[in-house]
């Protein structure tokens, strides 16, 4: 028996788009109101205050009616001005890639790049920055999802403050999946979703503006207004007595209402602590079946993301189409640089559960074996399942 491709599969193991929760499917379902109802409005400034509470950001955050590539093309062309020379952080696609929308709006673009394995090395900002302190702007790409790789936002954020440059962060694939937040990164602009680790369907951005990001954004005369694009537009756009620039996104809306909830009620530190277990709990699995983790080092290596490096002489492509066809299972592949190299395996949402780690290991080692690498994929279960023995009996 195999898995038509013409047939939706089993398991959605990926980096995203991930299942929804069965909460936010729900609330999908709901009756969709007229976005200038009071009940509406109403509702919309309560949803928006409790994505603060979430976030810990001091002020409200921006709940922009498309996924969060709007928002991250938003940020770029809100925050930096023509007079801006901007650093961006390149350790994998989507940071490098965040660069191109930088510089469409600023002076000049420097760029720090290190290896798609490996990760920021604050100091080396710190350095740059003391050496070009001409720098306003730096950007940043938190978990840099077609890698696998975390760069350390705190650390970089604190550097940057030193220095008198505002952060830009894209956490579109972190947040609400590990300890993360824009307080304690010092952004002055902090993107992500609900579309990844909130579980929701991807339809909306999530964006905290600090104080110091909203006085540059204000003061910038080339930011967007009247546009998909602007932030202005939905600064004030939460408070019921205010306007909608244009109509939001009702069911949507009312799907992130619901994973909010199931957010603060889990408790942002066990869900932090399900994402991370279900991450340890592959990773031993992957080498204890004797393939190599995409990361230089571990202490890199996503929690929300367990990136696969592709044993020498195999494609990932034929893989993943193996591991679909025999078992149901779709997992992602990488992007640009990274495509055929590597596999991501995703923990976000619903899929940040170690049993879902278990199936990838299994139908992750079932294709590659298929495909004509030597792998263990018995150890690789084993290792799986006392990594998470371990955990519940600590």
């Amino acid at each position: 028996m195999k898995y038509p491709e013409t047939k939706s599969p089993v398991f959605t193991l990926t980096a995203g788009p991930v299942d929804a929760y069965p909460e936010v499917l729900r609330a999908l379902g709901k009756t969709v109101l007229y976005d200038y109802d009071p009940a509406f409005q109403a509702f919309f400034e309560n949803v928006t205050l409790k994505a603060q509470k979430a976030l810990a950001c001091d002020l409200p955050p921006l709940i922009l009616q498309g996924e969060p590539v709007l928002a991250l093309e938003g940020a770029a062309a809100s925050l930096i001005g023509k007079e801006d020379v901007v650093l961006n952080l390149a350790s994998g696609v989507y940071g490098k890639g965040f660069g191109y929308w930088a510089k469409r709006y600023a002076k000049r673009v420097e760029e720090i790049e290190v290896a798609y394995d490996t990760a920021i090395d604050p100091d080396q900002v710190r350095s740059f920055l003391k050496e070009n302190p001409e720098v306003s702007v730096v950007c940043v790409c938190h978990h840099d999802t077609p890698s696998g790789t975390i760069n350390d936002i705190d650390a970089i954020g604190a550097v940057a403050a030193e220095s008198g440059a505002l952060l830009l962060v894209d956490a579109v694939s972190s947040w609400a999946g590990m300890p993360t937040g824009p307080t304690s990164s010092q952004a002055a602009v902090y993107v992500t979703g609900p579309n990844k680790c909130l579980g929701c369907p991807p339809s909306l951005s999530l964006v905290a503006v600090s104080a110091q990001g909203w006085a540059k954004i204000e003061g910038n005369p080339d930011a967007p207004f009247a546009s998909m694009l602007s932030f202005t537009d939905w600064k004030n756009a939460w408070k019921k007595t205010e306007p909608f620039p244009f109509t939001p996104s009702v069911a949507e809306i009312n799907g992130l209402d619901a994973a909010l909830d199931r957010y603060l009620e889990e408790g942002p530190e066990a869900v932090w602590e399900r994402h991370a277990l279900t991450a340890r709990v592959c990773r031993e699995g992957i080498k204890a079946m004797g393939v190599d983790l995409w990361p230089a080092s571990e202490d890199i290596a996503s929690p929300t993301a367990t990136a696969v490096r592709m044993p020498d002489g195999i494609d990932a492509g034929p893989v993943l189409k193996e591991a679909r066809a025999r078992y149901g299972v779709s997992m992602s592949a990488g992007r640009a640089e990274t495509l055929g190299k590597l596999i991501r395996i995703g923990h976000m949402g619903p899929t940040a559960q170690p049993a879902y780690a278990l199936l990838a290991v299994s139908a992750l080692g079932g294709a590659l074996k298929a495909s004509g690498a030597t792998v263990d994929v018995a150890a690789g279960l084993a290792a799986a399942q006392a990594a998470w023995d371990a955990a519940i009996d600590d």
